[in-house]
Order: structure tokens, then sequence, then C-alpha cells
């Protein structure tokens, strides 16, 4: 019987570092209980088979890469109240069936979020009471199974969009004690809060702390009228160019958009040539073209120009507007067409049965009516003179795409 006692106690499956006191539980897991040690490092010689591994209230200040090496079945691990101000890429990155995860109250600055691609079993995460100043967008990707989620006593100034929607399985989250930021940029947080089934704990204590103006409010409570999304509309203008020998038209695409706070507007377009994306403004201050975009001409104002306008400019204009509450886009295709006799061609009244009249300067339908189709009509300068007293002029059509098109 001797024996039999000597050899389980030496046996692998029960290997424990002599700071620690090992145990079988009865469900079978065996559990390392390494708390109150004054350890400094993750204690050497435990054995592969710890489920369990509570290392609380000791003096560890970082965790390398191999520190838990040893451990690969932990689906527990308990890091609480250390001095832990590192943590090196790769440290939990093995453990993919951990459950439970405790880093609070220690000093971490910095997180190796990507470790977390690999722990699609986690369930609890705790890393309240640190210094983390960024939660950065997709940090949490993968986490299906995760439902507590501190992150309360941190640094965090504002979270990126959708931080929280890769989660399905999260049912508590604690946000409170940080610095945030109330601009636009976190509104959505509050959205997210009034309509998920997530309890956010201690909502109340959750609060702004810039700007001035709304310090110490809950983010659940923003004003509603301080963030508005952006709406964009477009309207369109065709006028000859001036004399020249291409005799061509420019084409005038004018986009109108409102949103608090006041929206960016970029162009995407696409043509038989490729897409071009606009990003911003190409017109100088001074009236001038910026280099390498002189053939749009997107001004500050919304405006987009295309001079001697012709069939390798037919395609998809778009304007998005952009803010920090969200995107609105609103499209325009537009075709070009000419004729020897274009008063034969030229429409009087919209072909779409109930339709609008066509008018310059109109603006296209709000967004949900389809995708428009703009056709610019170009009369030469020879046809127009070869017709005597006959006057033709510029017509634009405008109507939705559909069956008839």
């Amino acid at each position: 019987l001797a024996v039999l006692v000597l050899v389980t106690l030496l046996s692998p499956s029960l290997a424990c570092p002599s700071p620690c006191s090992c145990s079988t539980k009865k469900n079978g897991r065996l559990l390392a209980e390494c708390a109150y040690r004054e350890l400094r490092d993750v204690p050497r010689g435990l054995s592969p088979n710890v489920t369990i591994l509570t290392l609380s209230a000791n003096r560890l200040g970082r965790l390398g890469r191999a520190s838990l090496a040893e451990v690969p079945e932990l689906q527990s691990l308990w890091l609480g109240y250390n001095h832990i101000a590192a943590v090196e890429p790769g440290a939990f990155a093995a453990l993919r069936q951990l459950r439970n995860l405790d880093l609070s109250h220690n000093r971490l600055a910095e997180f190796p979020w990507q470790d977390l691609r690999n722990l699609s079993a986690l369930q609890i995460l705790k890393l309240s009471n640190n210094r983390l100043g960024s939660l950065p967008a997709g940090a949490l990707l993968g986490l299906r199974e995760l439902r507590s989620l501190w992150l309360n006593d941190n640094e965090l100034t504002t979270l990126a969009r959708g931080t929280f929607e890769a989660l399905p399985a999260l049912a508590q989250l604690q946000l409170f004690h940080n610095p945030f930021n109330c601009s636009c940029k976190l509104f959505w947080l509050k959205e997210w809060a009034h309509g998920t089934s997530v309890v956010l704990s201690r909502a109340g204590s959750t609060l702004c702390a810039a700007p001035a103006r709304l310090r110490g409010r809950a983010v659940t409570e923003l004003p509603g009228s301080l963030c508005v999304a952006p709406s964009a509309q477009l309207t369109y203008l065709s006028s000859p160019a001036k004399a020249g020998p291409k005799d061509g038209l420019t084409l005038s695409l004018h986009c109108s958009v409102a949103g608090s706070p006041p929206p960016e507007i970029r162009w995407q377009i696409r043509t038989a040539r490729g897409r071009v994306d606009i990003p911003g403004p190409t017109v100088a201050r001074d009236g001038g073209a910026k280099a390498g975009r002189q053939r749009f001409l997107a001004f500050k104002n919304g405006t987009m120009a295309i001079a001697d306008f012709g069939k390798d400019d037919e395609g998809t204009y778009t304007c998005v507007a952009v803010n920090d509450v969200g995107t609105r886009d609103v499209s325009v295709s537009v075709a070009l067409a000419g004729s020897e006799l274009p008063g034969e061609e030229l429409p009087r009244d919209d072909p779409q049965p109930g339709g609008h009249s066509c008018a310059k300067d109109r603006p296209l339908e709000p967004p949900g009516m389809g995708e428009k189709l703009l056709i610019v009509y170009h009369v030469p300068r020879q046809v127009r003179s070869a017709a005597g007293s006959r006057e033709f002029r510029l017509g634009i059509l405008l109507a939705a795409l559909g069956p008839l098109l």
C-alpha cells in the first residue's frame, strides 16, 4: 500500500511545484493552487493536465511567451491582483480550452489581443482595473462563447463601432469608470445599449469625461440631437463647354449633404476605364486642380465637374457622405446620347408611367427608389448650325432603371 501511495504521489499527472498545492476536484479536474505565495514568476514543474491554475495575489510582473507552456489543457486561469505590466504575444495563444481568464487588478496598458483569436471557448474575460487605453477594432472577433466581459476601471476613451456585435453569447458587460470622450464616434454605444439584451452593469456610472459640456453624463443618455447620421441628395446640370476644338459639354453633379457633425463628401466613379475613388476635394483653395486629379474636379462644396464629357465617362457616379455616426450614399448612372436629328430624340416627358418631368437642377429621388439613369443628349455645334432657325438644346432625362430600360 505504501508503494502504491508513493507511486501515485510521484506520478506526472500529479506533479506539483513546492510553492503550490495541487488536488483533484470531484469533476476530475486537476487544481493547482498557487495564490498568495509572493511569487514573481509562474512556477515551473506544473503537471501538463492541470485544468485550473490560481496565481492570484502574487508579485508577477510579466508573462513571457513560454510562461504557460507546461499547462496546455488549462480551462481556468486566475491572475488577478498581481503587478503584471506586460504580456508577451503568444502567452495565451496555445490555451485553446481556456474558458475563464482573469487579469483584473494589474498594470496592463497593452494586451496581446491577437491571442484571443485562438480562444474560441472563452466564456469569462476580466481585464478590469488595469491601464488599457484602447480596444482595437476586431479585438474580440471569434469569441462566440464569451458571456461576461469586464473592462471597467481602465483608461478607455472610445470604442470602435460594432465592438460587441461579434459576441452572440454576451450577457454581461462592465464599462464603468472609464474616461470616455463622448464625441459622435461613441454615439453608437448608446444606440447599441438601448437595443441589446446584454446587461450593462452600472450603466449610470459609465460616464463621459469629455467634452466639457457632457462631462458627468451617462454614455447611455447622450442627447440624440448632437449626432445625426448623414443624408445625401444629388442634383445635376449640364452646359456647353467653352468654345474649343472638342466642342464638348461639362457635366456637373452636386451632392448636398446634411448631418451632425457635418459629413465629409467622397466620390466613387465606375466607368469602362475602371474605378476611381476620390476621398476629398481635388480642387485646391486657389481653384487649381491638384496633381493627378485634372479629369474629375471635386469641389469642397460637393460639386463634381467633368469637362468634355464623352462616351468614356459613362458609368455610375456615387456620392458618399460620411460622419462619425454613419454613412449614406446616392448614385446615378450617366449615359451619353447624340443624334444628327436630336429634335426627334429629345423626349418631352418622362417615359416612366407616373414619372416626373425632365428638368435641370432637379434632385434625384430619395434613397430606396432604385438606381437612377441620367441620359445626357449632346448636340454637336455643327449640327446646331446646320439646323438654321431651328434651336436645339441639351436635354437631360432622369429615369429609374426598370423593365422599360
